[in-house]
């Protein structure tokens, strides 16, 4: 629902990611971060608000 309601607004679904991490899996958060972090910078600069 969310990944729709973005597409919506005409923003990349690809700019969401829900993992479920516990608070004992610190290094694990901070894998899934990283790997986030670099998808999104693969993707670009996100067309939304450009015009604003």
């Amino acid at each position: 629902m969310t990944r729709e309601l973005l597409g919506l607004m005409g923003i990349d679904n690809e700019r969401l990611e829900l993992q479920w991490v516990s608070s004992a899996e610190g290094a694990r958060f901070a894998e899934i971060v990283t790997n986030f972090t670099n998808k999104v910078k693969k993707l670009g600069k996100s067309s939304v608000g450009a015009a604003a």
